[in-house]
């Protein structure tokens, strides 16, 4: 392929207007559409990849996942271009620079910045993962800022490209962002983007990654698996949500969603901390807690340590890399003295290591042994009498448990959190509902069903919300034990609390832990009833919305854009949420997930056939177009698309 240059087409849908950027994987252009319409950005990747022929079979295979991954926090992608010597994916222009650039300007990013960035990254994350796309590339340079809105590139481009680029470890990626798992399995999934959004918050934070220093990949390697990230300084709960993403094994981080909700509370409450000085790589890490080195022998069986800890791993399973030139010595850990062989003979040494004291006779052992005996029977014998304080203070401590639900589509997160008092008997449930992009307001619904196999309803009293028992024959929502909130209204990126006591019997905390999984589940179950027709609790059963227009319409006339709720149902075209031009006041449903119409916005999908009035809610057809689509965005629904329809003149 010869030197790219301005003017020149790509495919034949774009030109090139110029280049903005160069990586290992492609040049990035700024490009022109030939239909018109705003300016785009197109990734077109490096000779060798379009020589690749399983490469560009994938590619053109991974075309209907790229092109649907939609999200406000990612850079979406408009189409992809296989032609000739060209392959390259078509997205968004965000023209803000990167989250590197302003990492680079500033130095370190103050902790509320570093948190929302963080934040806005795992967002993006928790959708591609549910439609199940990993990134694993998570970098700041990989993440596009749009004013104070961080949106993240690449999607896809590492699946794609997997088993072609290759770093210096031999898989793909950015080596100071790789999860250990990579390293000591060659494999990692959607807890390894956790593990490397982990590494972005604390270069946010620090100004370096935590296991930057001395050293080639090799050494760097060797650290994420072995070596404990240095502790900043910065509050207790920021560290630990910093640390559980930190996590060596993949299998105890939390999910993205849960992620995002345990950092979202933070950016408020540490408004005020300023950002910390740039923090320099230690002259040495701190090694986890493992096994102390094998011992192999030629001539005596192999022998091994305890069992290393939960959580921990090995640096054998590390692959072998080979020793570079420069390569690190690594101080060996003490190996234990190896235990006598059964057939010698001890040494004088030994014999008295574990010979009797002269005072310890053979009477005095008898007499110690039957007082240890007495005084094991008075502790048992005392800890057995009925209502001794033994039995109280272990029965008397109080249990908790916690439970986060997968983000709503439209915006709402739920976390629940139950600490059983065995004293009284009575649980205290603290429901945590979030919003994200727009505030969300209307009923919300909960299932607090009995214990174990216990029939009736608990008797409920509750605070910070108006509650009554939710009744199917007015909804036609069918649950037992389910309950209707009102009066709550949950701000823009934020949380509102509920609180509510139960008099219930717990057994223990296993008990605890799946009565709460219950009512979790059979929340879940009642707001995702396919059974269910209506419009009842729409921040938790509005699955998707749907732009219906006219599939034909006049150039110089308005519009008509309906937008169409989808259920657990299906789509109810008779009763939609809102219709452009609008007359009358919003919907309850609009309400409910966009504050009306004030989180409603149209955009013209139609290269300059549509004009769109200055408050975002006319569509006006202005010119001949054979075909047409209109954009919405609806509260937390975004990159919303309409079905095709033509202008033609009157």
């Amino acid at each position: 392929m010869s030197v790219l240059q301005a003017g020149d087409a790509l495919g034949s849908s774009y030109k090139l207007i110029k280049k903005i950027g160069s990586g290992a994987v492609g040049e990035v252009w700024c490009v022109s559409q030939e239909r018109g319409g705003p300016d785009l950005a197109a990734k077109l990747l490096r000779q060798e990849h379009v020589q690749d022929s399983d490469l560009v079979e994938k590619f053109i295979k991974e075309r209907s996942v790229l092109l649907n991954l939609k999200h406000q926090n990612i850079v979406v992608a408009r189409d992809l271009v296989v032609e000739g010597q060209q392959l390259a994916i078509v997205m968004d222009l965000v023209e803000g620079g990167t989250l590197r650039d302003a990492l680079e300007a500033q130095g370190t990013l103050a902790p509320s910045s570093a948190i929302d960035y963080t934040v806005q990254v795992l967002d993006a994350l928790a959708a591609a993962h549910q439609k199940g796309v990993t990134h694993r590339d998570i970098k700041p340079d990989n993440v596009l800022l749009d004013h104070a809105q961080a949106k993240v590139s690449d999607f896809g481009i590492a699946s794609v490209l997997q088993g072609a680029k290759k770093s210096t470890s031999g898989m793909l990626g950015t080596p100071a962002y790789m999860p250990p798992e990579l390293f000591t399995r060659g494999e990692a999934g959607t807890a390894g983007d956790i593990y490397a959004a982990g590494v972005l918050l604390y270069e946010l934070l620090a100004g370096r990654t935590p296991f930057a220093g001395t050293g080639n990949d090799y050494t760097l390697s060797f650290r994420h698996v072995s070596t404990v990230p240095p502790r900043l300084d910065i509050p207790d709960p920021l560290w630990d949500g910093l640390s559980s993403m930190l996590e060596k094994d993949p299998s105890l981080r939390p999910d993205a969603t849960s992620a995002a909700h345990q950092l979202r509370g933070l950016s408020k409450k540490y408004t005020q901390l300023p950002a910390l000085e740039s923090v320099t790589a230690p002259e040495q890490f701190e090694e986890l807690e493992r096994p102390a080195t094998v011992i192999r022998s030629k001539d005596k069986p192999r022998t091994t340590s305890d069992a290393k800890p939960a959580g921990s791993l090995n640096p054998s399973d590390l692959p072998d890399l080979g020793v570079p030139a420069n390569h690190t010595v690594v101080r060996p850990m003490a190996t234990r003295k190896p235990a006598a062989p059964v057939d010698e003979e001890p040494t004088t040494d030994q014999k008295n290591q574990f010979s009797r004291p002269e005072w310890l006779t053979t009477k005095a052992m008898w007499l110690l042994g039957a007082a240890a005996f007495l005084i094991v029977a008075l502790v048992l014998g005392f800890t057995l009498i009925p209502g001794s304080s033994g039995k109280g203070k272990t029965s008397d401590e109080a249990l908790t448990a916690t439970q986060q639900d997968q983000i709503l589509p439209s915006g709402l997160g739920i976390s629940r959190r139950a600490e059983y008092k065995p004293q009284t008997g009575e649980v205290e449930l603290t429901l945590t509902y979030a919003a994200q992009k727009t505030p969300l307001r209307g009923e919300l619904f909960e299932s607090l069903p009995a214990p174990g196999e216990a029939g009736n309803c608990p008797n409920v009293t509750w605070e910070g919300a108006k509650a009554t028992r939710n009744q199917q024959s007015i909804n036609g929502v069918a649950a037992d034990c389910g309950w209707q909130l009102s009066e709550l209204a949950i701000p823009k990126q934020s949380t509102a609390e509920v609180k509510a006591k139960l008099n219930v019997e717990i057994a223990d905390q296993q008990a605890l832990d799946q009565w709460l999984k219950n009512a979790a589940e059979a929340t879940l179950t009642a707001m995702t009833d396919p059974a269910t027709e209506g419009s009842a609790y729409p921040a938790q059963r509005l699955q998707d919305i749907a732009v219906k227009t006219p599939t034909r319409t006049v150039s110089q006339t308005p519009l008509p854009v309906k937008l169409i709720p989808v259920w657990p149902s299906g789509p109810d075209e008779l009763n939609p949420i809102y219709a452009s031009p609008a007359t009358g006041k919003p919907t309850a449903v609009l309400q409910a997930v966009s504050q009306g119409e004030s989180g409603v916005r149209f955009s013209d999908g139609c290269s300059g056939a549509l004009a769109v009035s200055k408050d975002g809610l006319v569509v006006t057809a202005l010119s001949v177009s054979p075909q047409c689509t209109v954009r919405a965005t609806v509260g937390n629904f975004t990159e919303l698309v309409s079905n095709q329809f033509s202008i033609t003149t009157r």
